[in-house]
C-alpha cells in the first residue's frame, strides 16, 4: 500500500490522459512501478497476478486488480481518486478483461517502461494487431519536469543524504573493511529519514576506480582515497544520490592533482546549467576541463542522470542529448576521473531554475580528510 506520507498530486491523472490523447496513443497500460506511482500514488506490489491501470485516451481510466488486492487498492490514493476498480478472480484472464474494455480500433498502446516482458507479451496476445510502444514517450515528458512539490521532496532527500555524509568521517578508519563502513552508512541512511537504502558504494584505494564498485571485505589503508556514493528513497517516494571523496590520512600527490581538476570540472558543469542549454553542453563543460588537463580517457561515463521517483530517469546529461533544459528538470552532475591506482567522483543533484540552477546537496566538495 502507498505510504501515508507519499507525495501525490491529484491532477496528474487528468494530465496523463490528455497527454495520451495528444500523443496519438489509444491508451496507456501501467503495471506496478514508478509510472503507476507517478500517475496514481499507488505503490502496488509487483506480482505475477496482473495489476494494471488502463488510461484510455477517450474514456475514463480503470484499474484492473486481483481480487485479493482489492482492499489495498481501495485504501490507496487510486481509490481516493475515484478510479474505477475492476477486480478479477483466479480463474479469469485479466488481460482479456482489460482488452475487452478498450475499443477494437484502439490503435497503438503505451506499455509501462518497467512492465514485465511476460505481461507485455500476454497483452499482445490479448490485443492482436495492436502496436505496443513505451509509455515513457508520454510519461517521460511529464515526469522529467518536476512540480514545486516534487522539487521540495528532492530538497528533503538531499538534506537527508547530506546528513549521512556528515556522519561518514567518523566511520572511515584505517583497518576497517568497506563492508563494515557500508553497513554503518546503510543504518545511517535509514536513521536520517529514508524509507529504503538503494545503494552504498565505498570504494577504497583501487576500488575507487570502479564507478559501480560493490562493497567488499577489502581493508581500508592509511593514505588512501575513498569514494562514497550513497542514496535511498524517502517515504514520499523521491530519491537521493550524492557522492563525496574522503582521504584516510594524507592522500598521494598525484591524487590531489587530478582531484583539483575534477572539482573544477564539476563546478563548470553546474555553472553551465540554465534553461535552453542542452544536456550535451553540460556534459561537455565537465569533459573539456578534464580533457584539457590530460585526464580525458579516465572520464568513462556520462556527466549525469535525471532523478525523481527513480534514481536514474530522464533527462540524461550526455553527448547526443540535445533537448534543451527547462525549469523543473532535476538531475545529477557527477563527473569522475578513474586512472586506476585510485579514482574520484563528485556528485550533486541539481534542479534547473528559471535563471540557472539550485543544488539540493550542500556538503563541501573539497576532499574530506579524516584521521587514519
Amino acid at each position: 500500500m502507498t505510504s501515508p506520507t507519499a507525495l501525490f498530486e491529484p491532477d496528474r491523472l487528468a494530465r496523463v490522459r490528455e497527454a495520451t490523447a495528444d500523443s496519438g496513443l489509444g491508451a496507456l497500460l501501467l503495471t506496478p512501478g514508478p509510472d503507476l506511482r507517478y500517475v496514481t500514488g499507488y505503490d502496488a506490489i509487483p506480482l505475477e497476478r496482473l495489476t494494471c491501470l488502463v488510461v484510455p485516451a477517450a474514456d475514463d481510466p480503470f484499474l484492473i486488480v486481483p481480487r485479493l488486492e482489492l482492499a489495498a487498492a481501495q485504501a490507496s490514493t487510486a481509490g481516493e481518486l475515484g478510479v474505477e476498480l475492476v477486480p478479477w478472480d483466479e480463474t479469469e484472464d485479466p488481460y482479456a478483461l482489460a482488452a475487452g474494455r478498450l475499443p477494437r480500433d484502439v490503435g497503438r498502446v503505451g506499455v509501462a517502461d518497467r512492465m514485465w516482458a511476460v505481461m507485455a507479451l500476454r497483452f499482445r496476445a490479448a490485443m492482436p494487431g495492436v502496436e505496443q510502444v513505451a509509455a515513457g514517450q508520454v510519461l517521460g515528458e511529464l515526469r522529467k519536469r518536476k512540480s514545486a512539490a516534487e522539487i521540495e521532496a528532492l530538497r528533503e532527500a538531499g538534506a537527508a543524504i547530506d546528513r549521512v555524509h556528515g556522519i561518514v568521517p567518523a566511520l572511515l578508519k584505517a583497518g576497517r573493511t568497506e563492508r563494515e563502513v557500508g553497513r554503518d552508512i546503510a543504518e545511517a541512511i535509514l536513521a536520517e529519514g529514508h524509507a529504503t537504502v538503494d545503494f552504498v558504494i565505498v570504494g577504497s584505494g583501487p576500488n575507487g576506480a570502479s564507478p559501480h564498485h560493490e562493497l567488499s571485505d577489502r581493508v581500508i589503508q592509511a593514505g588512501e582515497p575513498v569514494v562514497v556514493d550513497i542514496g535511498g528513497t524517502m517515504p514520499n517516494g523521491y530519491c537521493s544520490d550524492e557522492t563525496r571523496v574522503y582521504a584516510v590520512g594524507e592522500a598521494p600527490a598525484d591524487f590531489h592533482t587530478y582531484y583539483a581538476v575534477l572539482k573544477e570540472a564539476q563546478e563548470a558543469a553546474r555553472a553551465a546549467v540554465r534553461p535552453g542549454v542542452t544536456p550535451e553542453a553540460v556534459d561537455a563543460a565537465a569533459r573539456e576541463v578534464i580533457a584539457a588537463a590530460g585526464y580525458g580517457e579516465y572520464f568513462i561515463h556520462r556527466t549525469g542522470h535525471g532523478i525523481g521517483l527513480e534514481t536514474h530517469e530522464e533527462p540524461y546529461i550526455v553527448a547526443g542529448n540535445t533537448e534543451p533544459l527547462e525549469p523543473g528538470m532535476a538531475f545529477s552532475i557527477e563527473p569522475g576521473i578513474y586512472p586506476g591506482p585510485h579514482g574520484a567522483r563528485i556528485e550533486d543533484i541539481v534542479v534547473c531554475t528559471a535563471d540557472g540552477h539550485e543544488s539540493v546537496n550542500h556538503v563541501t566538495r573539497d576532499l574530506i580528510v579524516v584521521d587514519a
